[in-house]
């Protein structure tokens, strides 16, 4: 695995003072700063600049790689996407006297919403288990999170890549698609970025984004979204696996989810944990347990938790600020505060936290950079993984999410040793206010150069009847 982010960032402690907002609540519940790209850099520069340094890092043949996927929801062009991050890297390899990637090779794109990556991984395990042996691929996760400036959402934004190699034989994880898990649900309006919002008059809809990637969201309804669908995906692959969910949390090394702050994760957690809690032997006693100092009706409670109700039909029925399960709130809250699931989530949930407070939500990478971040973490700690299993769910709204079982290889140090995932985090140029607001509002930061990198030379503007470029980027490697 690889890890490219910009180097422009924004600390959170900064931006609230800007705007007002707590920092301690911020700070809890968000994380510490976020990362912003620079002028030059597009969705597909910072795709390349992650294969490049997988390629260079892991000494990978490039001949041998017969699948380039890219999992993104920042997509510029709607003709082609893995094929131009394949040629930037073809022309930067050729540059260096290297072979380019090979030309039998597929290059698909997967889009959905934050879980495009790991359909993106999903199809490369395929592939290379149809393959064989001699042949590889890789998958590359990059996206760039905005949000308007003065919304709820602005906090948690971020920008990078992760690139991946799959192979027959890997050298960090294994992966047994049979055992894994899948939901989705159809919910409309959680979080969608609709094309006809760049072309709507801003009277219509209450704000002029002009070709900014803002999305439009509905953060309580999204949250709701985010705990049912994951927790789906896991009964799913529980279910698959046919052992008792459990005893799993227990006895996995590693929990790890979509993040696109620091505290929805364990919002998910919650949920899960309490879902299982219903299935084990005395689980109802337990619930009526935890409901009793909160006041919760334990009927109802069980109630929401067996059958609970369509969301989107509730949205359109009740609003969208209505609580799909509000006696199993009561009960979530006081079970995230009780003993038991706090050491979970302290000891399921801590290898690589640390680095991803400094990352924001890097949308489809978010999952595979938090991923990274633990092997290096546990790699740097000497903690024990070989063999033993971590659990990782991806999310993408809309909704759908994705969880997986992982097992650590036995010789997995030798491969975490390359990943340097902190490493790519050197070099970060912080932002004033004025920069930063001149930035979102521009579309990335001037003035900063490019180092070892890809970068978008020039947009085309031709539009003569023999010769068309409008709107196509041209890209360069800065060695």
């Amino acid at each position: 695995m690889a890890l490219y982010v910009p180097r422009p960032r924004v600390r959170l402690k900064d931006w609230c003072q800007w705007t007002g907002q707590p920092w301690p609540k911020v700070e809890k519940v968000v994380g510490d700063s976020f990362r912003v790209r620079a002028a030059y850099e597009s969705v597909y520069t910072m795709a390349a600049n992650a294969v490049l340094r997988l390629i260079e890092r892991y000494q990978i043949n490039p001949q041998s790689v017969g699948c380039v996927a890219l999992g993104t929801e920042s997509s510029t062009d709607n003709s082609a996407g893995a094929v131009i991050v394949k040629g930037m890297v073809d022309e930067a390899l050729e540059r260096m006297g290297r072979p380019a990637l090979a030309t039998e090779c597929e290059v698909p794109e997967f889009k959905h919403a934050c879980l495009g990556g790991m359909y993106a991984l999903k199809s490369a395990l395929r592939f290379v288990d149809a393959e064989g042996p001699e042949r590889v691929a890789i998958v590359v996760a990059a996206d760039i999170a905005e949000y308007e400036r003065g919304s709820s959402g602005e906090q948690t934004q971020g920008a990078g890549a992760v690139a991946m190699l799959v192979e027959t034989n890997p050298q960090l994880l294994e992966v047994d698609l049979r055992q894994t898990g899948s939901a989705a649900t159809y919910r409309a309006i959680d979080f969608r970025k609709p094309v006809a919002r760049h072309i709507m008059d801003a009277t219509v809809h209450g704000i002029d984004n002009g070709w900014h990637d803002f999305p439009v969201f509905n953060g309580r309804y999204s949250t709701n979204c985010y705990m049912r669908t994951v927790s789906d995906a896991f009964d799913a692959m529980a279910a698959r696996r046919g052992e008792s969910a459990d005893s799993y949390l227990e006895d996995v090394a590693a929990i790890l989810m979509h993040r696109p702050y620091e505290y929805m994760p364990v919002q998910a957690l919650s949920m899960i944990a309490l879902r299982r809690v219903l299935r084990t032997e005395g689980g109802p006693q337990r619930l009526r347990d935890l409901a009793h100092p909160v006041a919760a009706d334990l009927d109802k409670v069980m109630a929401e938790m067996t059958d609970p109700p369509d969301l989107f039909e509730l949205v359109r029925k009740d609003g969208i600020d209505a609580d799909p399960h509000p006696e199993t709130s009561k009960v979530l809250r006081q079970f995230r505060n009780s003993p038991g699931f706090k050491k979970l989530v302290e000891d399921k949930m801590f290898l690589g936290s640390g680095l991803m407070r400094h990352l924001g939500n890097l949308y489809a990478a978010a999952l595979p950079a938090w991923l990274g971040a633990a092997l290096e973490e546990a790699n740097v700690r000497q903690v024990r993984l070989a063999e033993r299993q971590l659990l990782a769910i991806g999310y993408g709204s809309g909704d759908a999410a994705e969880a997986w079982p992982l097992r650590v290889v036995k010789n997995w140090r030798e491969a975490a040793a390359k990943l340097k995932f902190e490493e790519a985090l050197a070099g970060a140029v912080d932002l004033d206010q004025s920069a930063y607001e001149a930035a979102h509002d521009g579309g990335g930061v001037p003035d900063i150069e490019p180092q070892g990198e890809f970068v978008v030379e020039r947009i085309g503007d031709r539009t003569e009847p023999s010769f068309q470029d409008v709107g196509i980027e041209y890209y360069r490697y800065v060695a």
